[in-house]
């Protein structure tokens, strides 16, 4: 299982608003360690996906972003589908939720909610750190 360049250098490939990190905490008090994966996939696009970690079984077609840091303590794995990571690979992604209905398989769709992906271009030095210069 591939990590994304430069993973651990000073800077993170992905973070996490606190507004998703308190969700991200009650869903670990019902559902056990959480991972998130991005696929890219047809249905939910560009929606993280929150799984119990181990539900989806990841290898050599993902990649590991980094772990959020939500406040507990372990650390919440982040994965992205590798021709996710390769159209992506130049943006910083933040982990955000908002009202709404997300995917039937993800595990905050039952409270009204949903994850997203907020993302900005990486800045000169943190392309330099993640080796894509």
């Amino acid at each position: 299982m591939p990590s994304a360049p430069g993973e651990r250098t000073a800077y993170r490939r992905v973070e996490i608003t606190p507004d998703a990190a308190a969700l991200v905490r009650l869903l670990t008090d019902r559902h056990g360690p959480l991972m998130f994966h991005q696929s890219g996939g047809c249905c939910d696009g560009s929606s993280p996906m929150c799984y119990p970690d181990g539900d989806l079984l990841v290898g050599d077609a993902d990649v590991h972003l980094g772990d959020l840091d939500v406040g507990l303590e372990r650390a919440v794995p982040f994965w992205m589908s590798v021709p996710q990571y390769e159209y992506w690979k130049h943006t910083h992604l933040t982990v955000d939720v908002v009202p709404g209905r997300g995917s039937g398989f993800s595990v905050e769709a039952p409270e009204g909610v949903r994850f997203m992906i907020r993302s900005r271009l990486l800045t000169e030095p943190e392309l330099e750190a993640f080796g894509l210069v």
